[in-house]
């Protein structure tokens, strides 16, 4: 538990992935446990040495808000109801157990546009022509590009101002038709298929709802007055980027 008497700064990312389906009673509990078991270990230790951390960055993502159409959502937007705004709340409530002379800042990540993640399914199945817009396409998925993420976290290690609640989000809300065309687009493959919202619903349950057809138009409003500045600003430069590595 001494292991972190010489560290400046903790990060943590650990959780199991939530775009596993279907979510069952047993793999809600592994997604809660992945979560809250990791940070309460880690600010136990921070709370068992001499000088603990400066700064304890904490993953936390905007499943907070849940499904939230017509919304403009912020950090300072209430949280919604149901099991994934109640998974992520206990989760950033867990990293308030670092020590007080901690900074903690909890990170409500969007989907991170990359090669693998959250947006894995989407490119394989453009890949192989079947590029589909989900339900109408006019919900709203925050996102961020991976190297803004990187970039975000490292912004927030140094800024000393910054605690509590962060979103990392890109600047530009875009809607979920936005981010499959733009796969589509950059793929050059058809873009032609629709998976109704009640498809969805039966096949893929719960996890499907929330995943691919909550609405949430979240805006990073701390980061911005922060002055972070973005690399990828719009989802089409995020996706380009994907494909330019």
């Amino acid at each position: 538990m001494q292991a972190l008497g010489d560290v400046d700064a903790v990060v943590n990312l650990s959780g199991a992935s939530i775009a596993r389906m279907p979510w069952t009673r047993g793999y809600r509990r592994q997604l809660l446990d992945s979560r809250v078991a990791a940070t309460r270990t880690l600010a136990d230790a921070m709370n068992q040495v001499r000088r603990p951390p400066a700064v304890f960055v904490s993953g936390s993502a905007v499943g907070i808000y849940g499904d939230r159409p017509g919304e403009r959502l912020t950090e300072e937007s209430a949280r919604g109801r149901g099991f994934f705004p109640d998974l992520v709340e206990e989760w950033e409530k867990t990293s308030h157990l670092a020590p007080a002379a901690t900074r903690v800042v909890q990170i409500r990540s969007g989907v991170v546009i990359a090669r693998g993640g959250g947006m894995a399914p989407v490119r394989t199945l453009t890949g192989v022509g079947l590029g589909a817009r989900f339900g109408t396409g006019g919900q709203h998925w925050p996102w961020i590009s991976l190297h803004d993420e990187v970039a975000a976290i490292r912004h927030l290690l140094t800024r000393s101002a910054l605690a509590g609640p962060v979103a990392l989000v890109g600047p530009t809300p875009a809607t979920s038709d936005r981010v499959t065309h733009g796969f589509a687009r950059r793929m050059r493959r058809p873009y032609a298929l629709r998976a109704p919202e009640g498809v969805i619903r039966r096949v893929l349950g719960e996890a499907g709802q929330r995943l691919l057809l909550d609405s949430m138009k979240v805006v990073p409003v701390r980061l911005q007055a922060d002055g972070f500045t973005w690399t990828h600003p719009r989802v089409e430069d995020a996706i380009d980027a994907v494909f330019a590595a």
